[in-house]
């Protein structure tokens, strides 16, 4: 049988439930255990999709075309692990699993409640997942105390019935602050968060304290007292340089320790040398660098977490550190290219809906495309690129995306043939990993060393295959193409240094340990330029 690790978090949100779920994953996979994650989030939608990313951040696409949240990205980053749709359940969708079955009678009449009917349905979802694994990892979405997450951890607090009480670990992540004033950290914000997740029937094992310093040993054990827990289970979750760093804090504060003894699993020590290794390359790079990021969501860096992360992984690559100038569309077309981009040593036009700062976009792009400067677009971004070419090289004037302008005369992204009969907004895109074949001799094969390649979509709109001679034969190269010949994946140009863009999100497969090829060559790029190279 799996043994469970239930992660839930208290006093205020954001303080890293997901990353401590990952590094607990980490360590554990570091010993040789088979593990797995399940996100359990409170919200009604059945999935992220058609949230607003300044709601929710960034949503997350797994390889079967799930749209997640976004600490299944970091659940993936930190481990081997290539995660589903099962591994990320919603209010929404357990819901809309129990009426599905009322409906179809299988409740035999009786009158479906929370109690046992939804908390069943979530427990069902974590046995199945389980089934296989040494240790099932659950992170329960939210704070302690919020009404949505009552049925949730309900829920987690039956499983030491069904599963035995030596097969579960409750995690409970917490805040021990440092007030300045008084020049001394306060522990009464964790032991009201513990009072209130006692109140609701769940012990903790561990807690998990987020502080900027290290907890001295008479805070531990005060802390110990007041929540009923072993001194050496109180735990510093300290901040730290980069979030590559967590597991080898927990590691130094004695958790996978802890956890091993306390679930009884029979294992050798982690191996962290390479994690190790990697983490010592991002704090002490040889060259810096800055790439702008053009966004529509540049103010709320939450909305490109993926983006962010597999950027820093290119820089390992080539020991570089990468600032990120956070640069709204809107104020390129306010302020101009040339005031905002002129220190960037390479520029990034990420994915995102809808219309607005289209044009500062396109007009970065044109920027980095005369000025020679290293390009990456991504999803929109490869859709602007060609947008931006079809107007101001191949003279399409007026050239759009359908999504933008219906009436455009030369509509060079459009609807897809499948998407003109979808009303629906969520689950409907192409989502999830698609196949990619690239052309002989172009930067996406040079930079991905093979000729096919298998990459995770999140769109709606393609590329206008009746624009393909035309932007062809005034140099815009496809480089990547479905296996069909029918959908254009990559676009890039010949004479610059180096300007790719693709239709599919490459960020949502790098990993620190394994920088996704894209970035890698980005970022060198961009070095290769700051250096004059």
């Amino acid at each position: 049988m799996s043994k469970f690790i239930f992660v839930t978090g208290g006093v205020v949100s954001s303080l890293g439930k997901g990353l401590a779920s990952a590094s607990i994953g980490n360590l554990l996979e570091s010993r040789g255990l088979k593990i797995t994650f399940l996100k359990l989030d409170p919200y009604i939608n059945v999935d992220p999709g058609t949230m607003n990313p300044y709601q929710h951040g960034e949503v997350y696409v797994t390889d079967d075309g799930a749209e997640t949240d976004l600490d299944l990205g970091h659940y993936e980053r930190y481990t081997s692990l290539t995660l589903t749709q099962e591994n990320n359940y919603t209010t929404g969708r357990i819901y809309n699993s129990v009426i599905t079955k009322e409906r179809r009678g299988d409740y035999l009449g009786g009158t479906v409640q929370v109690v046992p009917h939804v908390t069943d349905e979530i427990k069902q979802c974590i046995v199945r997942l389980a089934r296989g694994m040494d240790v099932t990892i659950v992170e329960i979405g939210g704070t302690v105390g919020d009404i949505e997450s009552l049925p949730f951890l309900e829920a987690i607090r039956q499983m030491p019935y069904d599963v035995g009480r030596e097969n579960v670990l409750y995690v409970h992540l917490t805040l021990v602050p440092y007030i300045g004033a008084a020049g001394e950290l306060k522990t009464k914000p964790t032991q009201h968060s513990v009072n209130k997740l006692r109140e609701i029937g769940i012990q903790p094992n561990i807690l998990l304290c987020r502080t900027d310093r290290y907890l001295p040993p008479e805070l531990k054990a005060k802390i110990a007292m007041f929540c009923n827990v072993e001194k050496d289970a109180v735990i510093t979750a300290k901040d730290v340089e980069t979030i590559y760093e967590v597991p080898i804090v927990f590691r130094k504060e004695g958790l996978d320790e802890l956890i091993v003894k306390q679930l009884k699993l029979e294992t050798g020590p982690p191996n962290l040398r390479e994690w190790d290794a990697m983490v010592q390359k991002i704090k002490h790079p040889k060259h810096e660098i800055s790439v702008a990021l053009v966004g529509k969501y540049a103010g709320l860096k939450e909305c490109y977490k993926s983006l962010a992360e597999a950027l820093i992984h290119g820089g390992i690559d080539h020991e570089t550190k990468v600032n990120i100038n956070w640069i709204e569309s809107e104020d390129v077309e306010r302020l101009g290219t040339e005031r905002i981009l002129r220190e960037a040593d390479g520029i990034l036009i990420p994915g995102g809906f809808g219309s607005r700062g289209i044009e500062g976009k396109i007009t970065t792009i044109r920027y980095a495309r005369e000025r020679k400067i290293p390009f990456l677009g991504l999803c929109l971004g490869m859709q602007c690129a060609t947008i931006e070419f079809a107007r101001n090289v191949a003279g399409l004037t007026g050239a759009n995306s359908a999504e933008f302008d219906e009436r455009t005369a030369h509509p060079v992204i459009h609807l897809m043939h499948a998407q003109h009969s979808v009303s629906g907004k969520g689950g409907t895109m192409r989502l999830g990993a698609y196949l990619c074949n690239l052309g002989d001799g172009t930067l996406a094969q040079k930079m991905y060393g093979v000729g096919e390649v298998r990459e995770r979509h999140r769109h709606r709109f393609e590329f206008n295959n009746a624009y393909r001679d035309v932007l062809s034969a005034k140099g815009l190269v496809l480089s990547g193409v479905s296996p069909d010949g029918q959908l254009v994946e990559i676009v890039e140009l010949k004479d610059h240094p180096w300007f790719l863009a693709t239709q599919f999100h490459p960020e949502y497969s790098s990993r620190p340990h394994h920088p996704h090829p894209l970035f890698s060559g980005f970022i060198g790029a961009a070095l290769r330029n700051k250096l004059g190279h």
